[in-house]
């Protein structure tokens, strides 16, 4: 009962009221043809939990190992005992083009045991995603459920921009098939004129008795965006400084889509 409540925090951010203060811990932006960073702000070095946001790679991985077939397939029904703190949207048979609309917990965890740790481990060691870690919570066995919730599988925002501008560019290690499918799925967004793909994600830090940091949420937002034939990739990693309720994530993205006009004004032609 206790790992599914901190997941349920972990994951969807549900606290008590209180005013809004977040810290924005690191904006990178990177030319997405040749990688240069245009702009960097902040510690974009130092890794942390991708949350949420490791659903792009894990749906390159599913969709490169064979599991997931196509935006429309496996649909998997939902079961008793699965993750259903998302409400309605998570009680649902769900796809893979559902799966990252509603951001399905359950649904990562169907591909992450039918894959298997060791096999994960070597997708994101090809990839270069942050640390590899497939160790999970220690002494929890739990890898499968959460390596990516607030546990030890951890990534920085600079990785995470260029795992995101291999993607985008299908220079990944996997097949190129498994890279459309992926990029079909991601959400779509505009922003000042610019089409903007990306993934939000939300979680806490655990303090030293390992309890969950509630006051200190991470919330991110990554992806790339593209105008007129010009491409950047970026991530904005933000950390609150109080009690929040709404999602970390969802606040990230809102606040980064309204000033991407003057971050795009800021970067050199």
């Amino acid at each position: 009962m206790k790992l599914i409540c901190g997941i349920v925090v972990a994951v969807l951010g549900f606290l008590v009221p209180a005013a809004a203060s977040a810290a924005t811990l690191c904006t990178v932006i990177a030319d997405g043809t040749s990688g240069k960073v245009l702009l960097e702000e902040g510690d974009c070095r130092t890794r942390v939990t991708p949350a949420s946001t490791f659903k792009i790679p894990l749906a390159v991985i599913g969709f490169d190992s064979g599991f997931l077939k196509d935006e429309n397939n496996p649909a998997l029904p939902f079961k008793k005992g699965y993750a259903d703190w998302g409400g309605p949207d998570w009680k649902q048979t769900t796809t893979p083009a559902r799966w990252l609309k509603h951001s399905v917990v359950w649904y990562s965890q169907q591909i992450s045991h039918a894959l298997g740790k060791e096999r994960l481990a070597a997708y994101t060691a090809a990839f270069g995603y942050g640390n590899s870690d497939w160790s999970g919570d220690k002494g929890k066995d739990n890898a499968l459920d959460r390596a990516w919730i607030g546990s030890s599988l951890k990534i920085s925002p600079a990785e995470q921009v260029e795992f995101l501008r291999q993607l985008m560019n299908r220079q990944l290690p996997v097949s190129r098939d498994a890279m459309d499918k992926t990029d079909r799925i991601i959400e779509r967004s505009t922003a000042a004129g610019w089409t903007v793909a990306g993934k939000t994600g939300s979680a806490f830090p655990r303090k030293r008795d390992g309890s969950l940091d509630r006051a200190r949420g991470w919330g991110w937002y990554v992806g790339w965006a593209k105008k007129n034939g010009r491409t950047l990739v970026f991530a904005r990693l933000n950390q609150d400084e109080t009690l929040i309720r709404a999602p970390g994530g969802l606040r990230a993205r809102k606040e980064f889509l309204e000033g991407w006009d003057q971050l795009v004004k800021r970067l050199p032609d």
